[in-house]
């Protein structure tokens, strides 16, 4: 099963952004929030009392207007609410029950979801009484707290992990080596997944959307434990009008902040398109590791030259990801299929690679003898020390008497130059630059 989902829902300005960050800012989070797919929704993977779940932050309902911006916003509010397994309803307890709140608790009861009302902006100043009128949204006993002060939260999250199912996976995150299959639709994720674990665990179909859901499939294989993300295909916005299928791409992005390592499967037969350059770029930005797989290779008509122009194609739209392995693949019939394992084992060794500080040090030396870094604002850029400060991803700190002058071809000079004595194969690597005199962050 996935990890629950948590929703926070409501009008715009009752304090559901301020609630978010409480709970998402400090130690009962952990990992990181995240933009998601849209400006207006907001993902965190939080921890309460050792429970762990999504929790995702959507933009005001207006539940009557013409608005273009706030109907865009209904729209994506609707989807997280399909998404969630437990929705939290937030109204403004200084303001009372408005008719909008009670249109959007009509919203609510519909969905049959699990419902928390969350009465915000009950501090100290306030009449408890006022949370006696939201009995009136029959959504059921209101819960009083105050995000900004944060009073109430413990109260609330006990409520919020007393909802899931006990069928939920609310462990935390096993040592398995966690792989999403992403791509489009009808690339051959699921039949690739099906070859690798050696039994038809996912549902196969030649009809694109056929995958619905984000499906977890763990295994183990020489010692080795995997965790197997098999992901709606992603396809472009524009595309996507069932709400149900907007509901399978956001849990598509939700697989990739979950792995450790990306199989990206790209059709043959289609070539690199549009949009299997943004799911790779979306990969890439969550800093996750990267395989291209191209598949249904058996299709294509191949000469001494097919497979390194097909790789200088992929190279030329993925240039942003030229650490990436490709390999070429078919799933019907199992070619080179079990060559996956080996490049994920081989990806996952190098995010957790440690480059000791001596070697990156000698390292960055070499490169500024080689390359010095040129003047900004009649001021030259000077690098003290560096040392790795964390893997998977790997993570550099490097200490400068201006971290303000670092220009982004410098820092991507210095990442060559790592590489080229730490080859970090399918991962990227993060560069952070930090002047002497800041303070620890």
């Amino acid at each position: 099963m996935a990890r629950p989902i948590v929703t926070i829902v409501g009008r715009p300005n009752v304090g559901k952004s301020t609630l978010f960050n409480r709970i998402a800012g400090k130690r009962i989070s952990i990992v990181e929030d995240t933009p998601g797919v849209t400006r207006d929704r907001i993902y965190a993977e939080c921890e309460w009392l050792d429970n762990y779940f999504t929790l995702i932050d959507t933009g005001g309902i207006e539940t009557n207007t013409s608005d273009t911006i706030f109907a865009q916003m209904r729209v994506q509010a609707e989807i997280a609410i399909e998404m969630a397994d437990v929705i939290m309803f937030m109204v403004d307890g200084k303001e009372g029950v408005t008719a909008a709140d009670m249109e959007v608790a009509q919203m609510l009861r519909k969905s049959k979801k699990e419902i928390i009302l969350v009465v915000n902006k009950m501090d100290k100043f306030v009449n408890d009484n006022n949370v006696f009128e939201f009995y009136n949204l029959g959504i059921g006993e209101p819960i009083s707290i105050s995000s900004s002060e944060a009073l109430g939260i413990g109260d609330l999250l006990d409520e919020i992990i007393s909802k899931f199912d006990e069928s939920m996976d609310t462990e935390e995150d096993d040592d398995s080596i966690k792989i999403a299959v992403i791509g489009k639709p009808n690339a051959g994720k699921s039949s690739i997944i099906n070859r690798i674990i050696g039994e038809n665990r996912v549902i196969v179909s030649d009809i694109p959307g056929t995958t619905r859901d984000a499906i977890d499939t763990k295994f183990e294989k020489n010692g080795q434990k995997y965790t197997l993300i098999d992901t709606a295909g992603i396809r472009k916005k524009s595309k996507i009008s069932e709400t149900v299928e907007k509901y399978s791409v956001l849990r598509a992005f939700t697989a990739v902040e979950r792995a450790d390592i990306c199989v990206l499967v790209i059709d043959a037969d289609k070539g690199v398109t549009d949009q299997d350059i943004r799911i790779a770029g979306y990969s890439h930005d969550n800093n996750k590791g990267m395989i291209v797989v191209i598949n249904k290779w058996d299709l294509v008509e191949k000469d001494n030259h097919t497979f390194k122009e097909f790789q200088e194609t992929v190279r030329d739209a993925l240039a942003y990801a030229t650490y990436a392995p490709i390999l070429t693949v078919s799933a019907l019939t199992g070619q080179r299929v079990n060559k996956i394992l080996d490049e994920v084992d081989e990806v996952f060794n190098f995010r957790n690679l440690r480059v000791s500080t001596g070697v990156l040090n000698d390292i960055i030396t070499d490169a500024v003898l080689m390359n010095q870094p040129r003047t900004v604002k009649g001021k030259r850029l000077k690098l003290y020390y560096g040392t790795q400060v964390a893997v998977n991803p790997p993570k550099f700190l490097i200490f400068v008497n201006d971290s303000e002058i670092v220009h982004f071809s410098y820092q991507r000079y210095l990442e060559n130059k790592i590489r080229e004595s730490f080859e970090y194969k399918g991962t990227p690597i993060i560069i952070e630059f930090r002047s002497k005199n800041e303070k620890n962050l």
